[in-house]
């Protein structure tokens, strides 16, 4: 009996693996629109789902930088992992102290399209060798795009151009500064937060992801589109 409930674990973990291993190539290519594991589960139990893939060069710029300032500041330096504050998260639990969490945009990238959202060991332990190797084959403006439209801003509400028109009634290349700030601070917990009714809180952490998004310069040079000419 436990041969076979080990059995069955080892073949779960190499699926786990084996299927990112194959799909990340094939979402480096622009032409594949990639889909969450929660949005294909709200499909296969017939939950409504409301996606529109947008490619980056028409969600707002402003929206861009506001989600790498506001969920991965160090998105263009890393390799797929901030190392930094992965430890400072390991010596606060060392310490006995409260951690807050250290996932980078790729590492929420592939939870999305590979993993679950429940915390586990094992969900974490799968999670930052599959950003890192993510990281390594896509570029870091492909990985955004992917991010801003997988992610999930409501119940059913997957990706910006979705998100966009759920909220403000607008295409995501017409967000402003404070639409695309407010939507940024959503993530955390878009169960709870409403960016388009922000209470004193959400306002608050709005204002300063603004700010940053304003002054962002080198810390989003690996999302800008490429100079022509």
């Amino acid at each position: 009996m436990i041969r076979r409930v080990l059995a069955a674990v080892a073949i779960v973990v190499v699926l786990l693996v084996a299927i990112p291993l194959v799909l990340t190539p094939l979402y480096a290519i622009r032409a594949i629109h990639p889909v969450s594991t929660l949005m294909l589960a709200d499909h296969f139990t017939f939950r409504p789902v409301l996606r529109e893939w947008v490619p980056i060069e028409d969600v707002a710029p402003v929206m861009v930088y506001s989600v790498l300032m506001s969920e991965d500041g160090q998105f263009c330096r890393h390799d797929g992992i901030d190392w930094g504050e992965m430890r400072a998260v390991v010596d606060a639990a060392l310490a006995g102290e409260e951690t807050r969490g250290a996932s980078t945009i790729p590492m929420q990238t592939v939870k999305n399209l590979f993993l679950w959202n429940d915390r586990s060991y094992l969900r974490k332990v799968l999670e930052a060798p599959l950003a890192i190797y993510f990281d390594l084959l896509v570029s870091k403006r492909r990985i955004m795009e992917i991010y801003l439209n997988v992610v999930e801003w409501d119940t059913g509400v997957y990706g910006i151009g979705a998100a966009s028109q759920h909220y403000f009634g607008k295409p995501a290349s017409e967000l402003s500064a404070r639409q695309a700030a407010l939507l940024a601070v959503t993530l955390p917990a878009p169960g709870t937060r409403n960016p388009a009714n922000p209470g004193p809180g959400l306002d608050r952490l709005a204002r300063r992801v603004e700010r940053l998004a304003k002054a962002s310069g080198d810390y989003v040079g690996c999302v800008r589109p490429a100079e022509t000419g």
